[in-house]
């Protein structure tokens, strides 16, 4: 992390050399483990027979979203290696901004990857609920999104005023210190405005407080009711004065650069819809938005946080299948149809069986499109799927076609339990991507709370790397984290200082234990037919 790794599909030429090196020698040193694992054992790789705890895994993954808090934490917070950090963000603007959460394994405030962290969380409460209650994670879930969402309602200070970011990356990435240490080092406050719009950024953040809006809504009315007053108001803002932050802003294309934003205003005015039932929203996404931005025929498409579009067809063949509007105009009604088809075009991709199943994957049978970050378009997808099979479920459907071949919900769900599995140790390595799970898991995890003791002496920024290059394992276990993951070739190495495929993400866990919560029980959930 000293230098400006990537959050994003590129990299600037310094980092890209950097990153080569280490890719090069993790692959040469993954070899090497893999050789000796097969010389001893012929028993590794994937198993019919997996069976992943979904409770356990469930539990930990919402714990790394405790993990990744900021601000000042409650006087009971149950990770005793955390400790309250960066408390007077924001006053650099006279705006109170402490609170929200890390993304990753630094102290930046991403505030795009935060927003979509609590959308997809928001999303997996609306539709299992009922299984994290089961679980005795309902209540954790909900209070990492309101710990989201209290930062985002400071953040959007005005109607047309977003405060997308704390910390420069850059500055950050050069000192190794805990967020608890790290004062010393200057954290502007970044904002979008009609100036500097950003779209993408600003519907994201619409979406988060939309969706959170019904999670609260039964508990908390005037709660939800503000969040709803944000949500219009930034969407508006991302749909008066669309640009992409990415092109705004040119030098934060480093990290969590944006393809575009298209994609962000349909995922915004959907979630809007859903939480207000104003059919204007749904007119926006079924019309000339929906001709423009949703790639309808288009698949496979790939979840993240940089791109929704799967899921926005998702969610709408959601309403098209369990409660389709009545007497709705021309354009809503082929809409609606358009997302359905895309969207069961899109699950024909996934399905290992299909005659127009997607390739990208690993001969253990894993979704992998890249290597950054690459477990996450698995997890992604396998949450779209599980969602998708309970869907067809409430429908009282039969299931879907792929070019002539019918599958049924529980195929859909043995896909996402595939993706889940692999996760948790069923791959040709036979460990666990996800720290503290089963056995063999991650012990180098690329993060700085978790690599450095609670009582370490801190050290001017030029010799804070010590723990970075420490040889030890982590002293705090960062449970629940799901680090980047194996390459193509499905080979890994446990290292610190190898960020690209140890460093994990609260937007990657979060889906996770959605997904977790979609396993959870013996056959497929009963998802609420209507959330309006």
């Amino acid at each position: 992390m000293g230098v400006g790794y990537k959050k994003s599909r590129g990299c600037n030429w310094v980092a890209c050399i950097i990153v080569m090196a280490v890719v090069a020698a993790a692959i040469a040193i993954a070899v090497v483990v893999i050789k000796h694992k097969k010389s001893s054992s012929d028993t590794s790789g994937p198993s019919s027979d997996f069976s992943g705890n979904y409770t356990e895994s469930m539990r930990l993954a919402l714990t790394f979203l405790d993990i990744q808090k900021s601000g000042k934490l409650p006087a009971d917070f149950p990770i005793k290696w955390r400790g309250d950090s960066n408390l007077l963000d924001g006053s650099d603007v006279n705006v109170s901004l402490s609170g929200g959460i890390y993304d990753a394994g630094d102290s930046v405030k991403f505030g795009f990857p935060m927003a979509f962290t609590a959308t997809i969380l928001s999303w997996s409460v609306l539709e299992y609920g009922p299984a994290m209650e089961k679980a005795g994670q309902l209540a954790s879930a909900k209070n990492s999104i309101k710990w989201i969402t209290d930062y985002l309602i400071k953040a959007h200070a005005a109607p047309n005023v977003l405060y997308f970011q704390v910390g420069n990356a850059s500055t950050d990435h050069k000192c190794w210190y805990r967020p608890e240490d790290g004062g010393s080092i200057a954290r502007p406050s970044l904002v979008l405005n009609t100036t500097l719009p950003g779209s993408e950024v600003a519907a994201e953040t619409a979406a988060a407080m939309a969706a959170a809006s019904m999670v609260f809504r039964s508990t908390d009315a005037t709660y939800a009711d503000t969040l709803v007053a944000h949500a219009q108001q930034l969407f508006n803002f991302s749909d008066t004065y669309q640009a992409s932050y990415s092109e705004t802003i040119p030098e934060f294309q480093d990290y969590y650069n944006s393809t575009g934003y298209g994609d962000e205003l349909l995922w915004g005015a959907t979630w809007l819809y859903y939480a207000t039932g104003d059919n204007t929203y749904l007119a926006y996404v079924t019309g000339a938005n929906g001709e423009k931005f949703a790639d309808w025929g288009v698949f496979p498409s790939w979840f993240s946080w940089d791109s929704k579009r799967p899921a926005v067809q998702v969610l709408l063949a959601r309403l098209q299948m369990l409660k389709p509007p009545t007497n709705a105009v021309n354009t809503v009604s082929k809409g609606l149809t358009d997302y359905k088809t895309t969207a069961d075009g899109l699950m024909c991709a996934f399905l290992p069986g299909s005659p127009t199943a997607s390739t990208d994957r690993t001969k253990g049978g894993y979704i992998w499109l890249n290597e950054w970050s690459a477990l996450q378009h698995g997890i992604n997808s396998a949450l779209l799927a599980s969602f998708y099979s309970d869907y067809l479920v409430a429908a009282k459907s039969s299931g879907i076609t792929c070019s002539g071949k019918s599958f049924t919900h529980a195929q859909l769900r043995a896909f996402a339990s595939s993706q889940a599995n692999y996760v948790l140790g069923n791959n040709p390595l036979s460990t666990s991507f996800m720290v503290g799970y089963g056995e063999k898991h991650p012990k180098y995890l690329h993060h700085r709370g978790a690599s450095i003791p609670v009582d370490q002496i801190k050290t001017d920024c030029a010799h804070s790397w010590g723990w970075y290059d420490s040889k030890e394992p982590n002293p705090n276990i960062a449970y629940g984290a799901v680090v980047g993951g194996p390459f193509k070739n499905e080979t890994y190495t446990d290292a610190r200082t190898n960020i690209m495929q140890n460093e994990a993400s609260v937007y990657t866990s979060a889906a996770f234990a959605g997904l977790s919560a979609g396993l959870v029980g013996s056959s497929s959930n009963s998802v609420p037919i209507s959330w309006i």
